[in-house]
């Protein structure tokens, strides 16, 4: 688990995450009402911690990692579907979000355990 400076440096990594996904999507120019309104749509896999805490982290690692949002901005480009591209940005942007407030990756063994330390 990560401390100290690499915990730091990780939720800074989040706030370039964040600022290059939002510079992404007004680049595109995006509508920031589809913004808003995606934005939290990768925390449904919350839901999953219902089944239990080992497929809540598999739901939840899926959604929070950068690499789906990464994907699909790919797909995008190879399909000439920019729309992708937006919907990837706001995917990105939600991920950095996340890992600014200090939300990592989770462990199996609890919600509150990341690979950015204990919350």
């Amino acid at each position: 688990m990560a401390t100290g400076g690499i915990r730091t440096l990780l939720m800074l990594e989040g706030v370039a995450y964040l600022a290059f996904a939002v510079f992404i999507y007004w680049t595109l120019r995006g509508n920031w009402l589809t913004f808003a309104l995606l934005f939290f749509v990768p925390d449904v896999a919350f839901f999953a911690y219902v089944a239990n805490a080992r497929v809540g982290a598999i739901a939840y690692n899926i959604m929070h990692s950068t690499i789906g949002p990464l994907a699909l901005a790919i797909a995008g480009y190879l399909t000439r579907q920019p729309e992708m591209h937006l919907v990837a940005a706001i995917w990105l942007a939600h991920v950095g979000f996340d890992r600014m407030l200090g939300y990592g990756l989770k462990y199996a063994s609890g919600f509150k355990d990341t690979h950015l330390g204990r919350l």
